[in-house]
């Protein structure tokens, strides 16, 4: 096969080639080594931190993934590999064990080709806040990608790697794939092991597949979850993960909430065309088969405050570990005001090791669990927390999944919102409440929004976003495949 062919195939159709004799295994990986290694650098796209000095696979051709090369956030713990989490505090740290989701993966056939740039620790929704640099959007590289997971979404979308692991804590996963035009999948909390990726907040984080396709999500996450002894939050899934083949939405039940809707005041100002694309995408999905029903969920809009004061508080005990001690940067004490001795050493070495996104929320978390604020900060977003799952708990009642847009805006600018933090915090408006309750969620791409911009100018990517109950993934997969083969959105624009 020539290049381009093995570049136009999805991750399920290569593994499937490679199985059938179709596809060297060899070729495969090469091209996509060659292509990471010209494009993915930080003179291109900047969207990786490391990739294989291996110019071929390992070998597992024989195996469920065939072999697929697989891109992975620098947030896992990868054996003998540099895991950053984009963070020169652990700039050149190489663990000596391997995440659970990563090895399950290359267990099951794939083939580890780089890792992926992302926001500091995950904390960051344009992927502007890494110590390695900021990723660039493929469709558009004076823009950003989304964040945190920017760099694996950015590696899909730019045909540099078939498939990527991302994690998303508040829609790390959801958002890039949105901004990239690619598919990304939030799977329930607990259906993914958690052992192995550098926690940012562990009672949301989650690890998920960025993929071209809905279906490369099913046969991703097939090989992903699962109860794992090493980590306790871990659940067994109750059900086989199906690859989707659904067409048809008949008798599938929608719900657009009021406070989560295209029209929502809380969504601070939601672009035109990102409203349009969500509209088309519903009266599609009514084509198709599916009713359109309004719900509540009342508490939703105070998702964003409760998750900015929960996620930091975990934040500030999570990153407490890293003190110039055990792994990582160590500083030297001194400076003409600085403390010496031990406590020095602690404060030069984070002083000097965190950005100022991860300091922002490490400040932010101490605070609100500092004695006297407890109660009026982290006990009351604990308290907004549930009324959001039971609002989900009500909605799912009278509806099977609950739609919104993925994100308010398209890719904006580098450096457009870097200085109001608000404003780019306001980028997890639709997908917090999610994580906050736990459910899997999946953004597939429908459409192209804003006039004059990106190749040819005919717009920029827009996510759909589809959440459901939990362990519902199967459902949610095949709703989301079939409106993906009804909208026809062709993500080869962003191919470097």
């Amino acid at each position: 096969m020539s290049e381009s062919q093995i570049i136009a195939l999805s991750a399920t159709e290569a593994a499937a080639a490679v199985i059938a004799g179709e596809l060297d295994e060899r070729e495969l990986y090469g091209v996509y080594h060659r292509r990471a290694r010209e494009h993915g650098g930080s003179d291109a796209l900047n969207c990786f931190t490391w990739v294989s000095e291996l110019s071929e696979p390992g070998g597992a051709p024989q195996r469920p993934l065939g072999g697929v090369p697989l891109a992975v956030k620098d947030l896992f713990c990868t054996k003998d590999v540099p895991s950053q989490s984009g963070s020169k505090i652990l700039e050149g740290y190489r663990p000596p064990y391997t995440a659970t989701a990563v090895s399950k993966l290359q267990q099951a056939g794939a083939t580890m080709l780089a890792k992926t740039n992302q926001d500091e620790f995950a904390m960051g929704s344009s992927n502007e806040s890494s110590a390695f640099g900021p990723v660039r959007n493929p469709w558009d590289r004076g823009r950003v990608p989304g964040g945190s997971s920017g760099g694996s979404a950015a590696a899909v979308a730019a045909g540099l790697a078939p498939w990527a692991l991302g994690t998303d804590t508040g829609g790390s996963i959801r958002q890039p794939a949105a901004l990239c035009g690619i598919v990304g999948l939030k799977p329930t909390y607990g259906a993914v092991s958690r052992y192995g990726m550098i926690a940012f907040a562990s009672s949301l984080d989650q690890a998920g597949p960025l993929t071209r396709n809905v279906a490369d999500a099913a046969l991703m996450l097939r090989h992903m979850v699962g109860q794992d002894e090493a980590d306790a939050t871990s659940l067994a899934f109750p059900e086989p993960i199906s690859v989707p083949d659904g067409v048809r939405l008949d008798g599938v039940r929608l719900g657009v909430a009021t406070q989560l809707s295209a029209e929502s005041e809380g969504a601070g100002g939601i672009e035109p065309g990102v409203a349009a694309a969500f509209e088309a995408t519903l009266k599609l999905a009514q084509e198709l088969g599916a009713s359109i029903k309004t719900i509540e969920l009342p508490h939703a809009p105070h998702a964003l405050a409760a998750y900015y004061v929960l996620a930091p508080a975990e934040c500030s005990s999570n990153l407490a570990r890293f003190d110039g001690v055990r792994y990582g940067l160590r500083a030297e004490p001194g400076g003409e005001d600085g403390e010496r001795g031990l406590l020095g050493m602690y404060t030069r070495t984070r002083h000097d090791g965190f950005g100022a996104e991860v300091k922002r929320r490490i400040m932010l978390g101490t605070y609100a669990l500092s004695a006297g604020y407890y109660d009026a900060y982290y006990g009351r977003a604990q308290r907004v927390r549930t009324k959001i799952a039971e609002d989900f708990k009500t909605a799912f009642q009278d509806v099977d999944f609950i739609v919104t847009p993925t994100s308010a805006t398209v890719a904006f600018e580098l450096g457009a919102l870097t200085d109001d933090p608000w404003a780019m915090y306001m980028n997890d408006y639709f997908t917090v409440p999610m994580s906050l309750a736990g459910i899997p969620a999946i953004s597939i791409p429908c459409g192209l929004a804003g006039d004059g911009l990106g190749p040819g100018g005919n717009g920029l990517p827009v996510g759909f976003q589809i959440a459901g109950p939990a362990f519902s993934e199967n459902r949610v997969m095949q709703a989301a495949h079939a409106l993906e083969a009804a909208i026809g959105f062709d993500s080869a624009a962003a191919f470097a």
